[in-house]
């Protein structure tokens, strides 16, 4: 029996890429917090199951939620890096991205006491072009990552066109790392976004189990993905367009 990876991106609703016009970072300290109450509930059926998660924690959060980041260890699932305030990696230099996936390792590894191998690109913001964050990664000590998502987006504001959509190793010159990409879909001679999010909240649930399956028959795990945020009808609405009101709310 083929065990899959359940993954979340450990952030506040209001730090998604989407509301970045709508919410400046140096206003995010006015939001209020609900990840406690988010986490908890995630925590809570994770344990129904007897199921263990890779939560990749933004720093930003865990630098203020150090409690919750500790019980997440303790309740034996993995801790690994979403970088430090959800910048995307198209929107950084090299320096930039290297001081953000360096000081939310060493924040995780000093709250915790556990290495954290893993990291995952707010985003999926590994692009074609910017396979140099993959190299920084192998540098500053991950062996494992979570960003290259194969679909061809519109806009290209993500998604790895090309990449295979299994876990594999990549080849980087300075060492090895560890890709486990989110899981997609092959239907008609296309590869689909499946893998959570948007997609398992928006999409009919047979076509995320018909990928499960697909993973299942080339003897693969599955990789899906969830945010706090979407566990919690009650948080608060903030006002943006309408197709960004879709996508999250």
């Amino acid at each position: 029996m083929i065990a899959h990876h359940f993954t979340i991106d450990l952030e506040e609703y209001f730090q998604v890429s989407a509301f970045a016009s709508r919410v400046a970072r140096c206003d995010w300290e006015r939001f209020e917090s609900r990840v406690n109450r988010e986490v908890g509930r995630l925590l809570e059926l994770l344990a129904q199951h007897n199921a263990r998660a890779t939560f990749f924690v933004l720093g930003w959060v865990a630098q203020r939620q150090a409690g919750l980041i500790r019980a997440i260890v303790r309740a034996g699932h993995e801790i690994a890096s979403h970088g430090w305030d959800h910048a995307r990696v198209t929107d950084q230099t090299r320096s930039q991205f290297r001081k953000s996936v360096r000081r939310t390792k060493d924040v995780l590894e000093d709250m915790t006491g556990v290495s954290v191998l893993g990291f995952r690109a707010p985003s999926f913001s590994i692009v074609p072009g910017r396979e140099w964050a993959l190299d920084i990664l192998v540098e500053e000590g991950y062996r494992y990552d979570s960003s290259l998502f194969p679909v061809r987006r519109p806009g290209g504001s993500y998604g790895y066109p090309g990449g295979w959509p299994d876990p594999h190793w990549l080849a980087r010159g300075i060492g090895p790392l560890a890709e486990i990409p989110p899981t997609t879909l092959r239907w008609c001679g296309l590869r689909l976004p499946a893998g959570g999010g948007a997609y398992f909240r928006l999409l009919p649930y047979g076509l995320v189990r018909t990928a499960l399956r697909q993973c299942e028959r080339r003897g693969v795990p599955g990789t899906f993905y969830i945010h706090p945020w979407e566990l919690d009808p009650a948080q608060p609405r903030l006002r943006v367009s309408w197709l960004t009101r879709v996508r999250h709310y």
